[in-house]
């Protein structure tokens, strides 16, 4: 597989696995010790890992599949992280009643803020701006559009 292969590549030690989520979802972890270098500063290079993988999988008879790749579990720590920040921001503007914009960040990670934010009574969220600069608005649900 091509996660294995890459690992090797950086003489890590690393194993995939890969689940099919349903019929256009694919998710592939590469699992292991000492894989901060597949991930990078900031999870960049694991989006370039991600970017790879895709394009691989495009290649391949699940073309059309969305992927998600995690290294070392920083992707569902990362999630988990978010959460607990969008519902902090959250709380603020409910008792603040002041928006807060959020920085920029890729979409998977805009859509776990939105999705948190969903499930919060008395705010909203909207995405604004342009890639890679799109970031996410949290606001009172009596300013929202």
């Amino acid at each position: 597989m091509f996660l294995d292969g890459l690992a090797d590549a950086f003489g890590l030690e690393g194993v995939a696995e890969v689940e099919i989520v349903d019929d256009d979802q694919i998710e592939a972890r590469l699992v292991g010790e000492g894989l901060g270098l597949l991930i990078g500063p900031k999870g960049q290079t694991l989006a370039a890992v991600q970017d790879l993988s895709r394009a691989v999988v495009q290649r391949g008879p699940r073309r059309g599949s969305r992927l998600r790749v995690d290294v070392g579990g920083y992707q569902e720590r990362r999630r988990a992280a978010l959460v607990r920040f969008a519902q902090q921001v959250a709380q603020q503007v409910q008792d603040t009643g002041v928006p807060v914009s959020m920085e920029p960040m890729p979409a998977f990670d805009r859509k776990v803020v939105h999705d948190t934010v969903n499930t919060l009574a008395g705010v909203s969220s909207r995405s604004e701006g342009e890639d890679p600069r799109r970031q996410v608005l949290i606001l009172p649900e009596d300013l929202a559009d």
